[in-house]
């Protein structure tokens, strides 16, 4: 079928205007599913590519920005600098949308207080790690995110407790929360879309196996593990704000959760009766899930109350990108009047 026959978005794109370069990872591995749910998110949406900045670090997870939105930005970070490169990116300009794709040793190793920070700042972008426990790129060694006593025919045992990504993004006080499996096509698209549009840093962690080195059956990491033991929260839909919002009686039944600008996410429950925006609620279903060896997925924790870094900071809504010289540098006159200020 040739591009012109293709279904076209809200802004005249088709579905191959999205796609980017011909992945080089291995075949079958994880983290091409997330690039192809990258695609279909931003395609439904209709997201203009020119305000889109993919943004990564070092790992196999971090060519991934290679594979989706070619049309847009791009800036490949130093191993476990993308957050910073990133913050100055929204700093610069506020009008672009950073979508980052990092990996489990990119963000939970060298890169953690990179990744805490800029929690705490909040800026607004998505970023989205892609969990396999190993260090894919460097032949299979023991991620942080490796369970303890996982083993592995290449590393060795594994002594040492994981660093749960979810847990530490909670705590760093991020307002969007968000786990899930490569394998769970629908539930991963449908969180990218809301990831679009929330209101600052929104965190997905994808557990995204490694054919090569961490998809055995013993591993927590693998598909086999991900599709007998994958236990969602709910059934969770996005609905744009230009869509209808069909309205649901059956009560305790449907939680709908109002994003910034009017989209809705809608989580049917599936299980227990959970509530996303409790905060010690979402950590205490992690420790659980941890200590029972349950792999939850789904929308963990939301809250839209926090200010971005730009509000918090108070920076102009211009790019600084865009101002010209006489703004961005204050007079000799200007200097002298605060240097007598400070004396």
């Amino acid at each position: 079928m040739s591009t012109r026959a293709q279904a076209m978005n809200a802004i005249g794109l088709t579905r191959a205007d999205y796609k980017a370069a011909t992945s080089t990872l291995c075949a079958g591995c994880g983290h091409d599913s997330v690039s192809s749910q990258i695609i279909a998110a931003a395609f439904d949406l209709a997201l203009e590519p020119h305000r889109v900045v993919r943004m990564s670090g070092i790992g196999c997870s971090s060519k991934s920005a290679a594979y989706f939105l070619g049309r847009s930005h791009g800036f490949n970070a130093l191993h476990g600098r993308m957050p910073s490169v990133t913050t100055g990116a929204h700093v610069a300009n506020r009008e672009l949308l950073p979508i980052a794709v990092s990996g489990d040793g990119d963000t939970g190793s060298i890169g953690l207080g990179q990744f805490k920070h800029l929690l705490r700042r909040n800026v607004p972008m998505v970023y989205i790690i892609e969990n396999n426990g190993v260090y894919g790129l460097t032949k299979g060694q023991f991620s942080a995110t490796a369970d303890m006593g996982a083993s592995l025919k290449y590393a060795g045992y594994n002594p040492l407790p994981p660093v749960d990504l979810c847990a530490e993004a909670i705590i760093a006080g991020c307002g969007f929360v968000a786990r899930s499996f490569a394998g769970d096509a629908k539930q991963v698209r449908e969180l990218i879309k809301a990831a679009f549009i929330f209101h600052g840093t929104a965190v997905i962690d994808v557990i995204s196996p490694c054919v090569t080195f961490n998809n055995h059956n013993d591993s927590t990491k693998s598909y086999a593990y991900g599709k007998a033991n994958g236990e969602p929260l709910h059934d969770l839909s996005f609905i744009p704000s230009f869509d209808e919002v069909q309205v649901e009686y059956a009560p305790g039944e449907v939680r709908d959760v109002r994003l910034h600008e009017g989209p809705v996410i809608r989580l049917r429950k599936l299980g227990e009766d959970y509530n996303p925006s409790d905060r010690m609620a979402a950590l205490g279903l992690l420790e659980r899930a941890r200590a029972r060896d349950e792999f939850v997925t789904g929308l963990v924790y939301i809250d839209e109350a926090r200010p971005t870094l730009a509000e918090a900071m108070n920076i102009c809504a211009t790019p600084l990108a865009a101002l010209p010289d006489e703004q961005l540098r204050p007079p000799p006159e200007a200097l002298a009047q605060l240097m007598a200020e400070l004396a």
